[in-house]
């Protein structure tokens, strides 16, 4: 039980860096506090902690990262963020990459052949996942290989950045694109519109009958 604690502390523990340490400054755009202050306006007096979520949202997608600075707006200690922000695997505390290539090889993926994935960008990149890649010519990436993303739907799935990117198995055409600079047209590689069987619908493939279907004409 004691083991348990240990290693839970450890893992929520924020450890200084000279990227991220309390002195590291920040401080959001007008808009953004205008954004926040929408946030927290939402929530009971005297509970602001529960913006938190949204509220890191927005520090990440104006700063591409979490400072533990960022505390401050909520008025809480630094610890009540990272409770939060290392809990969930999208919230990143150091600085990222311009491209931030997730691999999803959970279970439905891994079941799809994300493996193959993994393999290919491996390849295309000359690195392995969970590390940072450099082109002299071109943007920085980094590779990651995830848990689940939540589209088990349309496995196997690549988050790059915001964006997703199912049954990816054009994956090299993609990286060049990143490479160059250009933003590769999220969504479905494979043909498929959003979310539909893969091989084609199997039910609800008629226009629906409409009103009175099925009661009886002397009614």
């Amino acid at each position: 039980f004691y083991l348990i604690i240990n290693i839970t502390h450890l893992v929520s523990q924020h450890r200084d860096t000279p990227e991220n340490n309390p002195d590291t400054p920040f401080e959001f755009t007008a808009e953004n506090l205008k954004r926040i202050d929408a946030i927290i306006s939402m929530y009971p007096e005297g509970h602001k902690q529960a913006a938190t979520i949204p509220v890191l949202d927005v520090t990440q997608r104006q700063h591409g990262w979490l400072p533990i600075s960022v505390a401050e707006v909520l008025e809480v200690p630094p610890m009540r963020i990272y409770e939060v922000a290392t809990f969930y695997t999208m919230f990143p505390r150091q600085p990222v990459d311009k491209y931030h290539i997730q691999i999803c090889t959970t279970t439905p993926c891994m079941l799809c052949n994300s493996d193959s994935i993994l393999e290919a960008i491996q390849n295309k990149l000359g690195k392995r996942a969970n590390c940072n890649v450099w082109f002299t010519d071109g943007p920085r990436m980094k590779v990651i290989e995830r848990w689940c993303l939540g589209a088990c739907v349309n496995a196997p799935m690549v988050q790059i950045n915001d964006n997703y990117y199912t049954c990816p198995k054009d994956i090299d055409q993609i990286i060049d694109e990143l490479k160059a600079g250009n933003g590769p047209l999220p969504g479905p590689r494979n043909g498929r519109f959003s979310c539909e069987p893969a091989g084609g619908l199997t039910s609800l493939c008629e226009p629906p009958p409409g009103p009175g279907f099925g009661i009886r004409a002397d009614l």
